[in-house]
């Protein structure tokens, strides 16, 4: 049932994309086709939680008009992965958003809902499927790895997943996002943090939710508030990344 559901997707896209362009409404308009242009090429991808406890429920939201929410894939917890969105469409799953300069995630990037009720560990199955998209993606796209982020990261006044359950090294070893491993260089004298997580790309105007996404991300073991001497030699480590 889901292959069918996924291929009627599929084949719902191929036919919108053939469609003719619409006309701007009240203004005169010739189309002529030009051959002179480029897809939209994303630069991110978002991973996030669907907070739901099955699939199903995941669907009636991305999928349903109830809420104006979508992402371009979805992965169920059995490792099934869904195409909701064309790759070359802008999905609505990033929001309100902000990595470095950039202002629009969801204009610069692939969003990827993982199955997942936020308050247990992902599947096996599901991460090992994860992989296979991710792979196919940076390749296809030259994506950077430290621009497989969550969520958290891009919205960290707002969201708070993937959640702390979340094998952000696993993903790392594989080649999709930063990860530094103990023991950490310690950093410089001196040492300005929100300066270092602002060239990371975290939006420091609320400092104390840049650095809970920073930790939910890299040291979700890490429960105390603020930057511990632990995660400040974690974070210069992980600039030193970014900076070599």
């Amino acid at each position: 049932m889901t292959l069918i559901r996924t291929s009627l997707l599929a084949l719902s896209l191929v036919l919108a994309a053939c469609a003719p362009i619409p006309q701007r409404a009240g203004i005169p308009t010739i189309w002529q086709g030009s051959p002179n242009f480029n897809e939209r090429k994303p630069n991110f991808v978002v991973i996030h939680h669907t907070s739901d406890d099955t699939v199903d429920q995941a669907l009636r939201a991305l999928a349903g008009p109830a809420r104006s929410v979508s992402a371009h894939y979805l992965i169920g917890r059995d490792g099934t992965i869904i195409q909701l969105v064309d790759e070359r469409a802008r999905a609505w799953h990033a929001g309100e958003s902000k990595w470095g300069a950039d202002t629009d995630l969801n204009s610069a990037s692939l969003g990827i809902d993982l199955d997942n009720n936020g308050h247990e560990p992902f599947a096996g199955a599901q991460i090992s499927a994860l992989l296979r998209p991710l792979a196919d993606i940076r390749e296809r796209y030259h994506i950077p790895a430290a621009n497989f982020l969550g969520h958290a990261d891009v919205a960290p006044k707002r969201k708070t997943d993937p959640s702390r359950y979340f094998p952000w090294k696993t993903l790392a070893d594989h080649g999709f996002g930063l990860w530094c491993d103990p023991p950490f260089p310690q950093p410089p004298a001196p040492f300005d943090a929100i300066v270092e997580l602002r060239a990371l790309g975290y939006d420091t105007g609320d400092a104390v939710a840049a650095i809970r996404a920073f930790k939910l991300h890299f040291l979700p073991d890490e429960l105390s508030p603020g930057l511990t001497g632990r995660s400040r030699a974690l974070l210069y480590c992980l600039y030193q990344k970014t900076a070599g």
